[in-house]
């Protein structure tokens, strides 16, 4: 549990304003737009570097997901975070796994990083 979380926390997390952590969409900008997790910033994996970072505090903690159990772009994400000594956390299931908790997306989009 150190290294994952799941759907049912993560929404647990942030609809009672506990979440301690910032959630990053780590898909396209594109299948970000047409529906997210509400709360998450779309920041893809591939341009997840310490200039993106640098607003949070270096021990904010990061919870990622990405389309689900098919995709490993949450994984490519957690490492990338884990290079740059933040802590992270995977959300299990992805999007689907948001989903299938019959859990709402969003398709207004927060500001993402510079």
């Amino acid at each position: 549990m150190a290294f994952e979380t799941d759907c049912w926390d993560v929404h647990d997390a942030m609809s009672g304003g506990r979440a301690d952590f910032v959630l990053l969409d780590v898909r396209s900008p594109a299948l970000y737009a047409a529906g997210h997790v509400p709360g998450a910033v779309n920041l893809p994996h591939r341009k997840i570097i310490e200039r993106k970072l640098a607003d949070w505090p270096a021990d904010t903690l990061f919870v990622v997901y990405c389309a689900g159990p098919h995709c490993n772009g949450a994984c490519r994400a957690a490492i990338r975070l884990a290079r740059l000594g933040r802590p992270v956390k995977l959300m299990i299931g992805g999007i689907e796994g948001w989903k299938d908790e019959g859990f709402a997306l969003a398709t207004e989009a927060p500001p993402v990083p510079a």
